[in-house]
């Protein structure tokens, strides 16, 4: 199994056949003789335990994402998946008001993971069990029946959150949980479910099962934590992107958000400063930085810039305040944004700072080259990425219309605007 392979998911649930409708059969490519079909019936889902010669083991638990259920009273919030960055954000199967979270079985069986894999002790986490990433992917016109495999990995990070149930607009508790997905490349980037099937085995112990183990996950084992960064995933892009990865397609809900969003500000573009800021404000935060929003500049006399922010880094005396730039174009969709405006913010930045340009439009590879090959230290936010995170947002808060939250987010505009140097936020 390779990340990013997409796999048939279908009844009946057969693993004779190695091809399904044109795409490898998930069946196949996870059977394991002599055990149970490995089902992704639910979101997280525990392969039964065996009683091997050192104890119980759980061979492995299997995390299913389903974006096309986003909003819905059965997945009412959004899973995050990056895994060429190692790093996924799930929620877990809490679903109720009222319902202590960590009783559901999916949660529970996480949470024992969780206090298996975050133990200092070697001795404790060799029980810890691999959790294996798929999402739920549409493939032409069929939205149901595809997996796409998205890695392995550990947990890393439990929090208790609070969400809103749509549907009766009542909040309930539930953890969301960050996991950290491994590298392959030893393996060819090729996943062993042969581990797996090994891991099934009641006859086999632990030391046996781990000559099977990607190496990422030997290294986690023996260095626990501080083998963590050693063991993560991180893909070598090309640096440039195409115009379809930055714009989503029409008919996708990315693609109807940034319609919305166009609309919404049209006739009044400078009030999209205010959106712009916010998304800036999520997408710093999203690598875990200490990012603060400081205010809108007036139009009339903005200098090359539409708003201001600050990046902290490190605390007390050993930390360093970065100012930020931000300019916001509410463009034409289809129309990739002017080089010469991402030029102008450049320009401002003094020695220190940094830039953001936030675009519901697009970027030219031609603007990408240059911004790369000038080593400008700018961040390009496009609309694709600004709909990817209003989506969040509103999933995150209970929002049911796009529109809400802009107005929302609108009503803050006028307070933000203030006459100021850039350099005055770094003693607020």
């Amino acid at each position: 199994m390779i990340i990013g392979q997409v796999f048939r998911y279908a009844r009946p649930y057969d693993p004779m056949d190695e091809v399904i409708d044109g795409l490898p059969n998930y069946f196949f490519h996870t059977h394991s003789p002599g055990s149970k079909r490995a089902l992704l019936e639910a979101g997280i889902n525990p392969i039964k335990k065996i009683q091997s010669p050192d104890g119980l083991r759980c061979p492995a638990i299997l995390i299913s994402s389903s974006p096309h259920k986003i909003g819905s009273a059965e997945t009412p919030w959004q899973d995050f998946f990056d895994p060429d960055k190692g790093h996924i954000h799930y929620y877990g199967d809490n679903k109720f008001p009222g319902v202590d979270p960590s009783t559901p079985s999916g949660n529970r069986a996480l949470l024992d993971q969780f206090s298996l894999q975050s133990s200092p002790n070697i001795n404790v986490r060799k029980y810890a069990c691999p959790i294996i990433f798929f999402k739920r992917v549409r493939v032409g016109s069929r939205a149901k029946g595809n997996v796409k495999f998205q890695g392995f990995g550990v947990i890393t990070r439990v929090e208790l959150v609070t969400q809103i149930d749509r549907k009766n607009d009542q909040p309930f508790p539930n953890y969301s949980f960050d996991f950290t997905v491994f590298d392959q490349s030893k393996e060819n980037e090729i996943f062993p479910w042969s581990w797996i099937t090994s891991r099934r085995d009641p006859s086999k112990s632990n030391a046996e099962v781990l000559k099977q183990a990607p190496e990422a996950w030997k290294t986690w084992l023996q260095k626990g934590d501080n083998g963590l960064e050693l063991s993560r995933r991180r893909v070598v892009k090309l640096q440039t992107y195409s115009s379809n990865d930055q714009r989503p397609q029409k008919s996708s809900r990315e693609g109807k958000v940034l319609d919305i969003i166009y609309q919404f500000y049209s006739g009044r573009k400078a009030r999209f400063e205010a959106l712009a800021a916010f998304i800036t404000e999520r997408v710093i935060r999203y690598d875990e930085l200490t990012y603060r929003t400081g205010w809108i500049t007036p139009s009339s006399s903005d200098g090359g810039a539409d708003f201001i922010g600050r990046l902290d880094i490190g605390s007390d005396l050993a930390s360093v305040k970065i100012i930020v730039l931000g300019q916001a174009k509410c463009e034409k969709i289809t129309s990739p944004t002017g080089g010469n405006h991402i030029a102008r913010t450049v320009a401002r930045l003094r020695r220190g700072w940094i830039g953001v340009y936030v675009t519901t439009s697009y970027f030219s590879e031609a603007v990408q080259r240059e911004v790369l090959e000038d080593k400008y230290p700018i961040i390009l936010i496009n609309g694709n990425r600004i709909a990817h995170e209003v989506i969040k947002e509103m999933y995150e808060e209970g929002i049911s219309r796009v529109e809400d939250l802009l107005e929302t987010i609108d009503e803050t505009y006028d307070d933000m605007i203030m006459v100021r140097e850039p350099e005055e936020i770094l003693y607020d």
